[in-house]
């Protein structure tokens, strides 16, 4: 199989999606690797390590996709990769689909075969693509809102930590997975006093018997989320319903209950936003006031720590592309029920239902 790794394109992304030594473990499985030359300058791998480990260094996006079996991406096609996607051909990469109906019906049109990161789970129903880069950006989730709740950036002018004779931040957290409670875990190391909400008992349990006293564990429904609102310092929404869009959980009128400089941080937008004001930002220009309250809102917050991101995407990524190189893509899906979860699009059909219900579309079982 010919596997290609075009340099993304999205705004402030410095994340590729194949490191060198996956170059090294393609060719010693009988395949051929085309690198878009300068990938992986924003991670520090330069063009020269991938040429020694057995890489074909083109010139253009363009030829990447003309050639390639099989593309491996970091972020959803762009806009102006749109065109250059074929029928038939893989593309593996995170989607997000559920936030993003142009995406969706550009990938039916294009017949190619997507297989989204974010969706392919494990024997064990676990979703090991999506884990790092949320283990990512939960811990970013807390040196941003750190950084916005200073008064230069329009935020209360809180110290997470507080100091002796002052009390410290309050965090609402809002989703007890892989983001919230690694947001927590951060963000008890401040000693700030935190709040992480959830709907999951268990999981409310386990985190219960993990987190350090600085954390308190609630269940999460419409009043407790008010009243956390209007004490809150710092809010990151960390909710996640695999492939479907994010649930609401914060409405503009609550943001009128919120203190003025308050921080939302809201991970969940590139799956839509759980915070009703939420739009996609970027690293370049990364927040907005509404009602007050500062928005922090970026789609790619690994992108910002490019090197620590690729690396931790790609040490989970390799194995299932060497899968599917390997057997194919209908051998591989057959082998593993996991994989086939990942395939939201096929042939024109689409075949994720979380994504069809969203947007009212034909829904096909074919990998249900």
């Amino acid at each position: 199989m010919i596997v290609g790794v075009p340099r993304e394109i999205k705004s402030d992304e410095y994340r590729v999606a194949l490191l060198p030594v996956g170059v090294e473990e393609f060719c010693r499985h009988g395949h051929q690797v085309l690198v878009e030359a300068g990938a992986g300058l924003g991670s520090g791998l330069a063009d020269h390590e991938y040429l020694a480990n057995g890489a074909e260094l083109v010139s253009t996006a363009a030829e990447v996709f003309e050639r390639a079996d099989m593309v491996m991406k970091v972020k959803e096609p762009q806009p102006e990769e749109f065109s250059l996607i074929r029928p038939n051909q893989i593309v593996f990469t995170y989607f997000h689909f559920a936030a993003d109906r142009t995406l969706t019906e550009a990938m039916l049109v294009s017949q190619a075969t997507a297989v989204a990161y974010e969706t392919l789970e494990d024997d064990r129903g676990r979703l090991p693509l999506l884990t790092p880069m949320s283990e990512v950006a939960g811990r970013m989730s807390v040196q941003e809102g750190a950084k916005y709740l200073e008064r230069p950036q329009m935020g209360r002018g809180i110290l997470l930590g507080g100091v002796p004779g002052v009390p410290p931040a309050n965090i609402t957290i809002l989703g007890g997975g892989v983001v919230g409670a690694n947001a927590a875990k951060i963000a008890a190391g401040f000693q700030a006093n935190i709040s992480i909400l959830d709907i999951n008992m268990d999981r409310l349990r386990y985190l219960d018997d993990v987190m350090p006293a600085n954390v308190d564990v609630l269940f999460s429904d419409r009043h407790t989320i008010r009243q956390q609102l209007q004490h809150a310092d710092l809010v990151i929404g960390a909710v996640l319903i695999p492939g479907a869009k994010a649930p609401r959980l914060v409405e503009r009128e609550h943001l009128k209950q919120m203190k003025p400089g308050s921080v939302l941080i809201d991970v969940a937008v590139d799956q839509g936003g759980c915070i009703e004001t939420s739009h996609p930002t970027t690293h370049s220009d990364p927040t907005f006031i509404v009602d007050e309250v500062v928005h922090y809102c970026v789609a790619n917050m690994p992108g910002a720590v490019g090197r620590t991101s690729t690396f931790a995407l790609c040490n989970v990524t390799l194995p299932w592309a060497l899968r599917i190189a390997d057997e194919g893509i209908e051998a591989a899906t057959r082998h593993s029920p996991g994989l086939a979860r990942a395939i939201n699009t096929y042939a024109g059909e689409l075949t994720n239902q979380a994504v069809a219900e969203t947007f009212d579309m034909q829904y096909n079982a074919r990998f249900g």
